[in-house]
């Protein structure tokens, strides 16, 4: 009996080998060609996938997780066949500790999923990477967003994990208590592995009590740079900012094309504060004498629950944004990360802006920037060579700055398919333990092949 065979009896119809179903998890947001599977198998408990893994290694199967499909380097895609292995039946919701400011849930629970049904809590799981992403795949990829300035990355949010490795093994990593010093860090191993080295079947989470009281702004400036002064200032000052997103202006036009929104086209600051009124005041004070100092005009305060949604939605649909500067049959959108060290963010900006004209290429500008990320989004044809071949000049270009300044090639994207050709130079000698540690944690190579470590030379 083959390893189909075997899964076709465990699952039944959770194991799908049309191509319909195959065609439905072989496409990306991002400008990556389409990988089909040889199959989708949907389980509903750890010991399912335990069960497919462990035919798959019998078989030397690639096995590659699915979650909500929303990553921007290709992580999802199986691109060498196999078993696409869809997560979106594991979303159960397992506990919820109030006391203990932490919850429990299984990996194909999304972020928005999570915080309706914490909303009678007074708790929130505040990582937001904009898309409505599954906790499994946030963790695996290690995303942050927008609030990471303030409430960190998933990687300062997950305490505890259940893992099923290669061979079908599962295992437990972490605990609820909020630090340990026992042993080697899984948990944070398996946290921005990308599906590499195990696939996650739960996640306990660190939650957040909900502020008191919230307040949302934009500002908008002469140039990038000024904005970009702007935002150092005030991480250097201390104000615990929840949000400081950078918009330049090429992004704003394309907010104002895609929904109307008649936003002055110069580079914007997005801002949101949490905190109790007093400490709001405050907050929301010193912003303001900072960013006058830097220029900001045009202050606009989203003043209901309402208007912060709206700002937020309209900042977390960039991607489409960006298509309506550009539009046409067959032209995608090429996104990129890099993240620095926040004293050389508008050097690593302007150097993106300078990269970008001097190719000819639209591209827009937006980042989670208190903490150093930045994004661009090059609209490109890529039936058109000399085309494809400026935007690959353009990300490696932008990779290399963000290494001599002190960074790395990305700081939420994750490495997939995209970005391996710069593992050597980010991290050297190290290259060869991360191949080591992927031998030992899968030595046929069956979970997500082709992602994140270029081929050994």
């Amino acid at each position: 009996m083959t390893a189909f065979d075997t899964l076709d009896h465990l699952l039944g119809a959770r194991f799908a080998t049309g191509l319909a179903a195959r065609r439905q998890h072989a496409g990306n947001e991002a400008h990556y060609d389409e990988a089909l599977p040889d199959a989708v198998a949907y389980p509903e408990t750890a010991e399912e996938v335990a069960q497919i893994l462990r035919a798959c290694a019998a078989g030397g199967i690639p096995v590659t997780a699915f979650g909500t499909g929303t990553s921007l380097e290709g992580q999802h895609l199986a691109v060498t066949g196999g078993v696409s292995l869809d997560f979106s039946r594991m979303n159960r919701i397992l506990a919820i500790h109030p006391e203990d400011m932490n919850v429990t849930v299984q990996p194909g629970v999304t972020r928005k999923e999570l915080n309706d049904a914490l909303r009678a809590t007074g708790l929130f799981f505040p990582v937001d990477p904009g898309a409505d992403a599954s906790l499994g795949g946030m963790a695996a990829t290690r995303a942050s967003g927008t609030t990471a300035v303030r409430y960190g990355t998933m990687r300062e949010n997950v305490l505890a994990l259940e893992a099923v490795m290669a061979d079908g093994s599962i295992i437990r990593t972490g605990s609820a208590a909020r630090k340990s010093s026992a042993g080697y860090d899984l948990t944070h191993l398996l946290v921005g592995s990308e599906g590499t080295l195990g696939l996650i079947t739960e996640l306990t989470l660190k939650l957040h009590g909900q502020p008191e009281a919230v307040a949302a702004a934009t500002c908008h400036f002469d140039t990038v740079a000024a904005a970009v002064d702007c935002v150092i200032a005030t991480i250097q000052s201390g104000i615990p900012m929840a949000r400081i997103e950078l918009v330049d202006e090429m992004m704003v036009r394309g907010f104002n094309l895609h929904a109307g929104t008649g936003l002055p086209e110069r580079p914007h600051l997005f801002l949101e504060f949490h905190g109790g009124p007093a400490a709001l005041a405050e907050q929301v004070a010193g912003f303001r004498e900072l960013a006058a100092e830097a220029g900001a005009e045009g202050w606009q305060e989203a003043a209901t629950t309402e208007a912060r949604s709206a700002l937020w939605a309209l900042r977390h649909g960039a991607l489409p944004a960006i298509g309506a500067l550009d539009p046409g049959a067959g032209k995608r959108t090429y996104s990129t990360d890099v993240c620095v060290p926040i004293s050389r963010l508008a050097e690593a900006v302007a150097l993106a802006r300078q990269e970008a004209s001097a190719r000819g290429l639209i591209c827009t500008i937006v980042g989670h920037v208190g903490d150093g990320n930045f994004h661009c989004g090059l609209r490109f044809d890529p039936k058109d060579a000399d085309q494809v071949a400026q935007v690959l000049a353009f990300s490696g270009a932008l990779a290399e700055a963000a290494l001599r300044l002190g960074g790395t090639v990305s700081g939420e994207h994750g490495i997939g398919l995209g970005k391996q050709k710069y593992m050597q130079a980010e991290h050297g000698a190290a290259l060869d333990w991360m191949r080591r540690i992927k031998t030992s944690f899968d030595p046929q190579g069956i979970l997500n092949p082709g992602k994140m470590l270029p081929p050994a030379p």
